[in-house]
């Protein structure tokens, strides 16, 4: 396979939720070294991000991520992924090699049958769609490469607008138990652009990586 190095520049559209999610539904798929942020008593931050990256990024593909909870490894804060879809093989070796990310190859993800089969998402225009938040956000992710814990910054730069969204997730969804169909905010990000950052090697070993 053929990638570019760290970092990527990608740009397209996206939506982002972020929900509420029960640390006991997730806690099996954080990896033990790692420690899940509570943000209210039995509940963490997870998150379903869905992007198309188009003309003009370092690879073009959709992808489908699902960080199903905040964790924090000494002063580090930022999300855990469990699951993450793409359309592009390059793409795949890439988020493996570079990110320690757990890719999966999904060839028609924005198909209706593979859709249905892990999730669909449906947005509507409420009461705060006008209300534009600020236009650049920086999200932290960990990963874990040969074992060794990663730690790499997201930059977004987009008009960024709340919508209602919504998840109807399949019981056949490998995320299905973690109950994300309510979703706390979401987040239409239009002319989205994107840097996938330079991981740090934390120097950490992941002993227990949940499967």
């Amino acid at each position: 396979m053929t990638y570019p190095p760290a970092p990527w520049h990608l740009q397209g559209n996206a939506i982002q939720t972020l929900n509420l999610v029960d640390i006991d539904r997730v806690r099996r798929f954080i990896p033990a070294e790692l420690e899940i942020v509570t943000i209210l008593p039995g509940k963490t931050l997870g998150s379903v991000y869905i992007s198309e990256y188009r003309s003009g990024s370092a690879l073009t593909y959709n992808e489908l991520i699902v960080a199903p909870a905040l964790v924090r490894n000494r002063d580090k804060v930022g999300g855990w992924i469990s699951h993450i879809y793409v359309d592009n093989l390059d793409s795949v070796a890439g988020g493996r090699e570079i990110w320690g990310l757990p890719k999966e190859m999904a060839l028609e993800l924005f198909m209706p049958f593979l859709i249905q089969k892990l999730c669909k998402l449906s947005i509507r225009s409420n009461l705060f769609s006008r209300w534009k938040l600020p236009s650049k956000i920086t999200g932290y992710c960990f990963g874990s490469l040969n074992s060794e814990l990663l730690y790499f910054a997201n930059n977004f730069q987009a008009t960024i607008n709340l919508t209602n969204g919504k998840l109807d997730i399949s019981d056949r969804s490998p995320f299905s138990s973690f109950n994300l169909a309510t979703p706390l905010l979401t987040l239409d990000l239009q002319a989205l652009k994107l840097v996938a950052g330079v991981p740090e090697h934390m120097g950490i070993q992941i002993i227990n990586l949940a499967k």
